[in-house]
């Protein structure tokens, strides 16, 4: 996701595979709580994301088990994910500064 801006479901997916490995229903639940309930991740655009995350390298399979007779696959942070999720918070903070200074809301800029 380096070039390209980082979608906001991306974003907060790995945010939420900072602290532990989690599964798909763990991170639906975890970026609710994040995000007060203001983005719902439905499953088909969870699974998007973390196949394109995968596939870029930003998160890893950690490991499958069966819950319930279904199978639970954990997936966690990569070094590269982590990354990229630091220079994605820090544009993030530095485009807030901006338009807060802008704003008059600070006296940062």
């Amino acid at each position: 996701m380096s070039p390209r801006t980082m979608t906001e479901q991306a974003f907060y997916i790995l945010t939420a595979l900072i602290d532990e490995p989690r599964h798909g229903y763990g991170i639906v639940g975890e970026v609710a709580a994040l995000t007060e309930n203001r983005l719902e991740l439905r499953v088909g655009t969870l699974y998007g994301v973390l196949d394109r995350l995968a596939a870029e390298g930003l998160v890893e399979p950690d490991r499958e088990e069966v819950a319930n007779g279904r199978l639970r696959r954990y997936y966690r942070l990569s070094q590269d994910g982590r990354l990229a999720l630091t220079r994605e918070a820090q544009r993030q903070a530095a485009n807030a500064r901006i338009a807060h200074h802008r704003l008059g809301l600070t006296g940062e800029g």
